[in-house]
């Protein structure tokens, strides 16, 4: 076997490919197979490339932010880039939202946009979007690492190299690179190279932050973790189960951090922050914890209850981000781990070993105080709720049918909206499932309901289940369409309440029960499946739930359940919505 550093460089030969072939030749090098978008007029060279070359899988989507949350999808589960091919115009514009989910997120992604030709550059050419127009590259700068035009199409292979080096090293994030319509066709040299010739992956860390860090974890007497984003990006889930089994630490999760830990774990403290457990909350704000370990996590609003000062903890703050901008952007701290999470937390049970080996300190088990608090916490609130028999049906007693009904390795993509917060809330972690949403710093609605099909794409074995209301399925439920022409076989579950419930409740909370705006007529969605071609069904009364989706996964075949919910059940949003009034009165009475 050839090391990647004594690997032979590619030949460059003579010219022998057009620039959209070549685009293609360098996405498979990348191991990418599928690509997303919708064939516009400026874009079509690069669809007949793809026309003559089958090796990729072109999924044509019914809107462009389906395309770029389809492709965001495609990386979560891919762990590779996710391409999404735009026309020029209206079609790049269209998927901007779901680019900027992607940069939030730190999500790999190239985006591939299409120009008008250069010699109609500047002369009002139909959807023209250069400088003269709708400038798209500056419209893409703030929202990507990179965003550029082709202007030479003999420099196509260095730019798409240094796109894939940006969009998978570091803090990950998308890339755009936007082509003119007559660039495409023209013939470059097939200068191709393979990923490691030219972006190595780096793994690197602090060796005195590691040892400062494993030193305040030793003399801890009342540690815990609050584990974050990176923790999953990074695929650190082992490695932070065993240093929290090695230390005896108790772990909660951010929101966008839940699954990093199993929540069946006796050391678990489920989600902190939007939706919090009350386990979560009683122990890191009121228990007393003088070292807290955060892991992959700025801290932002959603994972702090808008920052919390009770959060800070009364000793140390060790906290861990692959992008030092991340590292006390909130709150102080006494030791910065700047690095990968899964390199660091190898590094830090590295060290604690060491230490522990010296005989100097002892190995630390799960406190018996700690275990029978946690007997004496509810893990959610109003548990009888999951057992209601009331029709229509509770949220709670939803999330317990679909716990129940999910397999084991389920990936369970999550929409914005109600739904949210009670599945953060009640859904359980098992430490083989996955959960992806966006609501953390963002939060764009219709990023669960396309995405899971890039995520289905990317693991075709594994059951996909995507969550979301019937207000993101009015923004993005026509991707079923999508799902019905390419047979991708997986599940929506759709909260029917009639209402953008999150904002209704928020409002009722805030406003003294006065709510405007937030109400529409409630839709069919198994008629609407039914018209898009998939399987629909409408589930209202309790114990059909768990039936249906057992069924549904195994149908093997585009499903939409459309479940009617109760509307006026509150979610678990109290720590949101105090928060927002702390806001709204440091406005009013700054001091």
């Amino acid at each position: 076997m050839i090391t990647p550093h004594l690997a032979a460089a590619p030949k460059t030969s003579v010219c022998r490919l057009r620039a959209a072939e070549l685009i293609l030749a360098q996405l498979k090098r990348e191991g990418v197979d599928t690509v997303f978008g919708i064939p516009g007029g400026a874009i079509t060279p690069l669809y007949d490339a793809l026309y003559h070359d089958r090796s990729i899988r072109a999924i044509s989507t019914r809107h462009e932010a389906g395309a770029a949350f389809m492709a965001l999808g495609y990386a979560r589960l891919s762990g590779r880039v996710g391409v999404c091919c735009l026309t020029t115009g209206p079609g790049a514009t269209n998927a901007v939202t779901a680019v900027a989910a992607a940069k939030i997120d730190s999500v790999p992604l190239l985006v591939l946009s299409a120009q008008v030709s250069t010699p109609a550059f500047g002369k009002g050419a139909l959807q023209d979007s250069t400088y003269d127009r709708v400038d798209i590259v500056e419209i893409m700068r703030p929202i990507t690492k990179m965003s550029t035009m082709l202007v030479n199409p003999l420099t196509l292979a260095a730019t798409l190299r240094q796109c894939f080096r940006l969009a998978m090293s570091g803090r990950r994030g998308p890339v755009h690179i936007n082509i003119p319509s007559d660039l495409m066709g023209q013939e470059v040299w097939e200068d191709l190279q393979w990923p490691h010739q030219y972006r190595p992956i780096s793994r690197g860390f602090d060796r005195e932050a590691v040892k400062a860090a494993a030193l305040c974890l030793l003399e801890a007497r009342r540690p815990a973790i609050l584990a974050g984003h990176g923790v999953n990006l990074s695929n650190a889930q082992p490695e932070l189960r065993e240093l929290a089994e090695l230390l005896g630490m108790p772990v909660a999760t951010t929101p966008k951090g839940k699954g990093a830990f199993p929540e069946t774990h006796p050391l678990a403290l489920r989600v902190f922050g939007l939706a919090s457990s009350p386990q979560s909350e009683d122990y890191l704000l009121k228990a007393g914890v003088d070292v807290l370990l955060v892991l992959g996590s700025g801290l932002h609003e959603i994972s702090t209850q808008g920052w919390e000062t009770g959060l800070q903890p009364s000793a140390a703050l060790l906290q861990q981000d692959i992008d030092p901008g991340q590292i006390a952007r909130n709150y102080p701290v006494q030791v910065a781990l700047i690095g990968d999470a899964k390199t660091t937390l190898r590094e830090l049970l590295f060290q604690l070993r060491r230490m522990i080996a010296s005989g100097e300190f002892a190995k630390s088990a799960p406190a018996s105080d700690f275990l029978a608090w946690k007997k004496s916490v509810e893990p959610y609130e109003n548990a009888p709720a999951t057992l209601s028999t009331d029709i229509p049906l509770k949220p709670q007693r939803v999330m317990r049918e679909i716990n129940a009904a999910l397999p084991e390795d389920a990936a369970i993509f999550i929409d914005v909206g109600n739904h949210t917060l009670w599945a953060l809330h009640y859904l359980e972690a098992t430490g083989r499932n996955v959960f992806i949403h966006n609501w953390g710093e963002f939060a764009a609605m219709g990023y669960g309901i396309a995405g899971a099909l890039g995520g289905k794409l990317a693991s075709p074995q594994r059951p996909v289940i995507a969550i979301g209301g019937d207000g993101g399925f009015g923004m993005a439920g026509m991707e079923v369409s999508t799902a019905v022409t390419y047979g991708i076989a997986m599940v929506w579950i759709i909260f029917n309440d009639g209402r953008f419930n999150a904002v209704h409740h928020g409002q009722k909370l805030q406003y003294n029960g006065r709510t405007f705006g937030t109400e529409f007529k409630r839709l069919d969605l198994a008629k609407v499946a039914e018209g898009l071609g998939a399987v629909g069904r409408r589930v209202s009364r309790p114990g059909e739930l768990g039936a249906a989706l057992s069924e549904a996964l195994a149908r093997e075949a585009p499903t939409v359940l459309d479940v009617t919910i109760d509307p006026d059940e509150v979610p678990p949003i109290h720590s949101r919505v105090r928060a927002l009034e702390r806001f709204f009165a440091a406005q009013i009475n700054p001091t």
